[in-house]
């Protein structure tokens, strides 16, 4: 399995915020050192006495993609011949998986393929610990240092970076000046050297790297023209005297340039949503909580009045026996399993024992499997979607839990291992008999889950841990291998053999609590709290990333709801409330009940605006006042009668202008806990739906896409133009990355570190077999294999008989730009003809010929409208009402149709799944149903912004092509940019005035 990159609507957003952010080169410096060759060029600054201010801030929440956004913005920067850049991290784990990304097969080849970046690559240059030891009595540079400080322009079509944690930031190494080397000619010092350059600053996590801090002062020392910030979180400090003292976060402009939030994160589907789960304890065994009153030299811990202490070394089991686990003070703030301490800390003993810990795993395994056998077996699409791999991740205390002597299985490895069998026992006589083919795939995977488990060296689960950091036991490091740099691996079914890869359960001591990420976490499991400060959204984190199928493809949640499993012991039970309360604190402005502020008449306006170009700020206060919620100060007033009802002004504000909660608060059920009591599901209104039942069994019969007779010769037109390669960027040559290690021990002679540097195999270039070129070509294209032959000959005779050109970058830039020129060619050549058969949708059991009995909430829409009154003719139980988006969507949904709409509603997400030309399927967002004259006229409603985008002309065609071909049984269609189009619609369909241009208009 390969993954594939693509490029997301809010990541192109960042992008063009940090280009229209970046001030660019300054083209008419008279610097007379402007065009020394081992230096970025001069830039440009908004204030030149102030270069801060034009510094860049890119607030990015966990799982939307930073490192992504963050290496196509070098890409972008090298257009303009900027080619230097350093990469600063606060940890070696976060390093790691900055370099894993970058030097990934799958990021190369995306990068390569995308107009202006063709023939350019990235030389990245890790600096670790152990670079810079002596060598024969010589003090001498780490080669990847060198390379990155001596590289020159003359090489345009490389990006020289150079990936370093905090740790080397501030070390001695970077600074001292008494190398036996010299750099650039004469420079003795590392950081003088780099400085020389004139670097362009990335710094990953700022609010590790605070300006008033050592490490930040460090990075200054390198001196570069340009410093950009990517994070979730960014560091604080204090403005004001006195009582105007405040604590604000500290941007270089004041605000982010580009500003992704953790509630819009959540809101908008770019992370998964998050069940949390704990196992209860009885009221007695809750009852017994102590707390950390004092931790230094010795512990105090007080329950009821009363002080507990212990002394380095003594058991916690002498204080209260529930303390299982011969559990003792280990000095230095910590307990013997590794558990960090803090005062206030609330520590319940009967959650220290193993059976607790055997319910949370035992949990754990339930939820996984919930998972894995919809991501498997994929019900909602029949067993025809690409598989999901699921995997899950357990959080420990103790590596001896997990780890026995000498090769052995600690007590917590055997109990996991004896509650998942149970598990795939159960599960193996659930699909022993089944006759569906890919129930039966998933049978034979649970088998050989269990002989792999069973074998002498299983391969179901692993473990990584800070101890496995430069281990020479082979087996361990074939596991963290696995888990660190075989991402495409573990996300895989089967090997390059056909073999079943069965590892999808992985340990961690709080190691892989950050830098590391795999897409397709569905559970994770603390099995101990970590005590820690760590934020709630950064122990999520690991598991937030929206998951891949087997196919390498992203799963958005329109097209694919998924959730992460996340359960704690009952000491973290608040977790959930907590979580919620830290993700509403990232909201863009503060929610003010007493005032109408600025800040929330902008972004009340900025949002309307998306949807209708004339709302402005007069005509939001004329519409508050003529509802009379505000003062002529606008203040709220506290008594307002909204449909009947006395409500506060704020309330109102709310009813009329939702966007107010939905871009500062996180909708209900993105995090939800094991006693939520918000609706999960949505109940049809089976009366009502009765109505549509002939019309759905019409959408339920599957329809294929039948291309028209001239498209063969369209395509291989298509290709002929492609083929030419006009603009000489699409036949490339690829050169090698060549990998170089070297095994060295450090100062003490004590450790063996393995040194690793990556570059360019000049003269060298990475081809392919013309064979295997030409078999994928034709696959991926679906063009003759004779044709594609033909058309490769005159295209290597044109380029002097190089072969060198047959290659991956070729292959992928012929596909590419053939998929997107056809498409556009065949976007009107087609049609849809029915099948013989039916299929179920989100809404409708095609095998029962009948509808759900509910739906999943989400699926019908991320907000809920708890203000909505009930309406009779509604597709689903309300309220609450679901809705995407405030304008046209909750208008359309919130008015009063005349007698002859008899039925009307929101469609969820796979009602229909009308197929595409360009692959996937689609479903419109409304329907309703018209009596006229005795005869059943249906609406088919799409809603988009005034400001559409070349995806949404797209959607429009595509919808229109299908509802086209069912006119005879009564159905129109429209896309809609406002509630008062769908009116009109209405209006001329009752009375039988509609016309086809007035959809097209």
């Amino acid at each position: 399995m390969k993954i594939q990159l693509e490029r997301l609507p809010h990541q192109v957003e960042a992008i063009n915020a940090i280009n229209t952010a970046f001030y660019g080169v300054d083209t008419y410096t008279n610097n007379p050192d402007a065009n020394y060759i081992y230096a970025n060029p001069i830039l440009r600054y908004g204030d030149s006495k102030n270069k801060e201010k034009s510094y860049i801030d890119v607030k990015m929440e966990t799982g939307t993609g930073k490192t992504f956004v963050y290496t196509q913005m070098m890409y972008e920067m090298h257009k303009q011949g900027v080619f230097k850049f350093v990469i600063v991290v606060p940890t070696p784990s976060i390093k790691e998986g900055a370099r894993n990304f970058i030097t990934s097969d799958y990021a190369r080849q995306y990068f390569s393929g995308i107009p202006g970046y063709e023939n350019v690559s990235i030389q990245l240059n890790t600096i670790n610990a152990g670079d810079f030891s002596n060598k024969k009595g010589r003090r001498n540079f780490p080669a990847q240092l060198s390379e990155f400080i001596e590289a020159t322009r003359q090489n345009v079509n490389q990006i020289q970076v150079l990936l370093i944690n905090a740790g080397m930031v501030n070390s001695k190494s970077m600074t001292r000046d008494d190398y036996d080397q010299t750099l650039l000619g004469g420079e003795t010092s590392p950081i003088k050297a780099i400085a020389a350059t004139r670097p362009v600053i990335i710094i990953d996590e700022p609010h590790r790297f605070p300006r008033n801090k050592v490490t930040y002062k460090a990075i200054e020392q390198m001196k570069p023209q340009l410093i950009v910030r990517f994070g979730a979180t960014f560091p604080q400090t204090t403005i004001g005297r006195g009582k105007n003292k405040k604590t604000v976060t500290d941007y270089y402009r004041g605000k982010p340039q580009f500003n992704l939030n953790a509630i819009d994160s959540f809101n908008q589907g770019l992370v998964k949503a998050i069940d949390i789960n704990y196992p209860d304890i009885t009221e007695q065994e809750a009852s017994r909580l102590y707390k950390v009153k004092k931790v230094g030299n010795q512990l105090t811990l007080s329950r009821g009045g009363k002080e507990y202490t212990l002394n380095k070394g003594e058991n916690l089991a002498n204080i209260d026996e529930g303390f299982a686990g011969d559990i003792t003070y280990a000095g230095s703030k910590e307990l013997s399993n590794g558990l960090e301490l803090k005062p206030d800390m609330k520590l319940i003993p009967g959650t220290f024992a193993q059976n607790y810990q055997d319910e949370i795993i035992t949990q754990a395994i339930e939820r996984h499997f919930e998972a894995e056998e919809r991501n498997f077996i994929r019900p909602e699409s029949e067993g025809t979607a690409p598989r999901i791999k699921t995997l899950s991740l357990f959080f420990i205390d103790s590596i001896a839990s997990f780890r026995g002597p000498d090769h052995t299985k600690g007590w917590l490895a055997q109990h996991f291992e004896e509650i998942l069998m149970r598990k795939l026992n159960q599960l193996i006589d659930k699909y022993e008999m089944t006759i569906e083919p890919r129930e039966k795939e998933y049978y034979e995977f649970l088998k050989a889950t269990v002989q792999d488990l069973k074998a002498e060296k299983q391969q179901v689960y692993a473990g990584y841990f800070s101890e496995d950091r430069g281990t020479g036991d082979e087996a361990i490091q074939a596991e963290v291998n696995d888990i660190l740099k075989n991402k495409e691996r573990l996300l895989s079914f089967k090997d390059k053999d056909g073999n079943w890869i069965t590892r999808r359960f992985l340990f961690s001591k709080w190691t892989l609590r950050e830098g590391w990420d795999n897409p397709n976490v569905f559970v994770i499991a603390k099995l101990r709290t970590s005590g820690s400060e760590i934020s709630k959204i950064q122990e999520v984190g690991r598991g937030l990333r929206l998951p891949v199928d087997e196919t390498g493809h992203r799963l958005q949640q329109d097209e694919f709801e998924s959730r992460l499993s996340f359960l704690i012991g009952y000491d973290e039970r608040d977790f959930a409330e907590t979580l919620v309360e830290q993700v509403n604190e990232d909201s863009p402005i503060e929610i003010n009940h007493d005032e109408l502020t600025n800040d929330m008449i902008q972004l009340i306006v900025s949002e309307r605006q998306r949807s209708d170009k004339s709302f402005s700020e007069d005509k939001l206060l004329a519409d508050l006042d003529n509802h009379n919620i505000i003062t002529r100060s606008n203040k709220f007033k506290s008594d307002v009668e909204m449909d009947g009802k006395k409500i506060s002004g704020y309330e109102a504000l709310v009813q009329l202008y939702p966007e107010v909660v939905q871009r500062t608060k996180v909708a209900k059920d993105k995090i939800r806990d094991k006693n939520s009591k918000f609706a999960t599901k949505v109940k049809l209104r089976k009366s009502n739906w009765k109505q549509l039942e002939d019309l759905w069994k019409e959408l339920s019969r599957r329809r294929m896409i039948k291309f028209n007779d001239d498209v063969n010769n369209s395509a291989k037109s298509v290709a002929k133009d492609v083929f030419k390669d006009i603009d000489n960027n699409i036949f490339v040559l690829q050169q090698p990355q060549i990998v170089t290690q070297k095994v060295v021990t450090n100062d003490n002679k004590n450790k063996i570190i393995v040194q690793e540097t990556q570059a360019d195999c000049k003269g060298t270039y990475l081809t392919m077999k013309y064979g295997a070129f030409l078999k994928q070509l034709t696959t991926r294209t679906n063009l003759p294999v004779d044709f594609l032959h033909q058309q490769m000959i005159e295209s290597i005779k044109r380029l002097n008989g190089d072969k060198d050109y047959i290659n991956e970058k070729t292959l992928g830039n012929l596909v590419r730009e053939f998929n997107k020129r056809f498409n556009e060619t065949i976007r009107d050549s087609y049609s849809y003809v029915p099948l013989q058969f039916t299929s179920s949708t989100s809404i409708y059991d095609s095998k029962k010929q009948k509808f759900v009995d509910e739906i999943s909430a989400n699926d019908l829409g991320v907000y809920n409208d708890e203000y909505s009154t009930e309406d009779d003719k509604y597709l689903y139980d309300r309220p609450p009402l679901r809705y995407d988006s405030a304008n046209p969507e909750l208008k359309i949904l919130k008015r009063t149709y005349g007698d002859n709409i008899t039925v009307f509603g929101k469609l969820p997400k796979r009602a229909i799944k009308i197929p595409r030309y360009d692959n996937g399927t689609t479903t419109p967002d409304f329907i309703f149903k018209i009596e006229r004259e005795g005869k059943p006229i249906y609406l088919m409603v799409e809603t988009k912004a005034e400001n559409m985008r070349l995806g949404d002309q797209r959607i429009k065609l595509i919808h229109k092509k299908y509802f086209d071909e069912l006119k005879d049984s009564g159905v129109y269609y429209g896309m809609a940019t406002s509630e008062q189009k769908v009116h009109e619609w209405l209006n001329k369909l009752e009375n039988g005035e509609i016309k086809d241009s007035d959809f097209t208009n």
